[in-house]
């Protein structure tokens, strides 16, 4: 009887993946149950940004030294915009990122690619001369016992 002939469920080696695949889920499963509570959110503690419409005052820039110390929006990107909120007339600064700086970030991240890039395709042309001069020899031994 072939292997596997009378047996039902998964095919082999599927078994296994399956396994793999459902532990994680169970254990999700097993946390602690997430408690569906309503929280009150209070507006006042939000940036008028996040509840109403705003109008940009002034274009995103790089902090100031001052600005820096003083604005706390300017800690996560070091740069930030004035805006005025529609409705409640507030000015506040809300953080931005600058497409100076999303361009510089982009490119380092392409040069780190291509660095990537050229140490992989170096380790691919040392091991391939290895392996040619491994069946060179192999060749030059079979031909040398004849």
């Amino acid at each position: 009887m072939p292997a596997g002939a009378g047996r039902r469920g998964l095919p082999q080696g599927l078994g296994l993946c399956w396994l793999l695949c459902a532990f994680p889920l169970k254990l999700c499963q097993a946390e602690s149950p997430v408690r569906e509570e309503k929280l009150s959110v209070s507006t006042s503690n939000l940036p008028c940004w996040l509840a109403e419409e705003f109008v940009v005052a002034e274009e995103c820039a790089p902090c100031s030294n001052f600005q820096a110390k003083t604005i706390s929006e300017c800690s996560s990107t070091g740069y930030v915009e004035k805006i005025t909120c529609s409705s409640s007339k507030r000015n506040e600064f809300k953080s931005c990122r600058s497409a100076v700086m999303e361009q510089h970030l982009f490119w380092k991240f392409e040069g780190a690619v291509v660095v990537v890039a050229l140490v992989f395709a170096c380790l691919v042309i040392i091991r391939q001369r290895l392996l040619d001069r491994k069946a060179l020899e192999k060749v030059r031994k079979q031909i040398e016992s004849i």
